[in-house]
């Protein structure tokens, strides 16, 4: 059974994280004018936080969460986040030590891939919808228990600086469009890579040949010059991969960096993400 999923598009997130207005044609899928929120009686550190999911564990049966899972509890009643592929927002009503969710919406981004972001996403806002939970707060970590004992772990480490454009290897590892990701295919998962130098050139693997061009970065835009690669030739997968990250050269793409991921959206819609790469695995992009 599947979470029936609200087909909504978000019109507005708060600062704080805050899924505050959604847009649809269902009842109660909007939250202005004070409708959405459900009072909050804070008798425990939980709210203003940002949550970061680590596991959900159901029937014991335990599952990993996703990278950039998290939830966030405001005082006005709602809470939002991300479950694993979509930004999500609900109301919850706290009393003491007691949360329950109502009302989940979603945007509609579909994941795809290894990793199980959309398995993951639908069990744990199944999981919230349907129980109440007693919580449990440790320091930065939170325990939200069902009366059955299942149970969703979470923690509030503190969130890490943005790694630097330039000068970090940025491993590609999902590619897709505005609605949809997928990571790269075995053959070449975790060989592709981009590194932005300090001399205005960015050098890497497209997944078959090595490349270099020049790399203008400005106002949230990187300026990509015409590339010149190696000429090798590589079977299905790797030489597909290296097709559609070509696409990036000889034009502009827009970019975000949060944390240590990196978001490439290319004149043509193309999406690209990227990780940085473990301090020790780093090239040296200042040459």
């Amino acid at each position: 059974m599947h979470t029936q999923r609200l087909t909504l598009t978000l019109t507005a997130l708060a600062s704080a994280g805050l899924l505050l207005t959604a847009c649809g044609t269902e009842s109660g899928a909007g939250s202005e004018g004070g409708s959405g929120g459900r009072s909050v009686d804070t008798g425990l550190p939980i709210t203003g936080v940002r949550w970061n999911v680590e596991s959900l564990t159901v029937g014991g049966k335990k599952y990993d969460a996703p990278d950039g899972a998290h939830l966030k509890i405001g005082k006005d009643g709602r809470a939002g986040g991300n479950y694993g592929c979509n930004h999500v927002g609900s109301d919850v009503s706290v009393r003491g030590d007691t949360l329950d969710f109502t009302k989940t919406r979603t945007t509609d981004m579909a994941c795809t891939g290894k990793g199980g972001r959309m398995e993951f996403e639908e069990d744990l806002t199944r999981t919230l919808d349907k129980e109440k939970f007693t919580a449990k707060v440790d320091g930065d970590r939170m325990t939200l228990t069902t009366a059955k004992g299942d149970h969703v772990d979470f923690t509030s480490r503190p969130a890490e600086p943005d790694a630097p454009l330039t000068g970090t290897k940025w491993t590609v590892n999902a590619i897709g469009d505005a609605k949809t990701t997928a990571s790269l295919p075995k053959a070449v998962d975790g060989k592709v890579h981009l590194t932005f130098g300090k001399d205005g050139k960015v050098r890497g693997n497209l997944g078959c040949n090595d490349v270099t061009a020049k790399a203008e970065a400005k106002d949230g835009r990187i300026t990509f010059g015409v590339p010149a690669t190696t000429r090798k030739m590589c079977p299905g997968d790797a030489m597909t991969t290296e097709r559609t990250l070509l696409k990036l050269f000889g034009g502009t793409a827009r970019y975000e960096v949060k944390q240590d991921t990196l978001k490439l959206t290319a004149d043509d819609g193309t999406v690209i993400g990227a990780n940085a790469a473990q301090q020790d695995d780093k090239q040296q992009g200042d040459k």
